[in-house]
């Protein structure tokens, strides 16, 4: 498997768990002191960190830090719209649209000098 999808992969996965770490509480815990929340948070941002540090390790491989930023942001927004929308209830705003467009207008400028060879 290339490198960018590799990193793409385990930046989704990783994703997933940190978007449980930082809004899950939000949902579950919210009736429960912050501490309790934070160090639950913290607990779940670990296996976060442990599939992002190499989707970066391995997509600076033929990616600059800025390409792997925005394709951070754009599996940002990838998995916290299904995740706000389904989990949490959150109503479907054309904001996230706008949003998603803004980031593919990013993804042109960060990656527009591989795309003109």
């Amino acid at each position: 498997m290339s490198p960018v999808l590799t990193s793409i992969l385990l930046l989704a996965c990783s994703n997933v768990f940190m978007t449980f770490a930082w809004y899950a509480h939000l949902k579950e815990l919210h009736s429960r002191p912050w501490i309790v929340a934070a160090l639950l948070s913290w607990g779940i941002a670990l296996f976060e960190y442990l599939l992002q540090v190499p989707a970066n390790r391995i997509g600076h491989t033929v990616l600059s830090v800025g390409q792997l930023k925005i394709i951070q942001e754009v599996v940002t927004l990838t998995v916290f719209l299904p995740f706000s929308v389904f989990y949490l209830k959150e109503s479907l705003k054309l904001d996230y649209l706008w949003a998603g467009l803004c980031l593919v207008g990013a993804v042109y400028f960060m990656f527009r000098a591989k795309l003109q060879q």
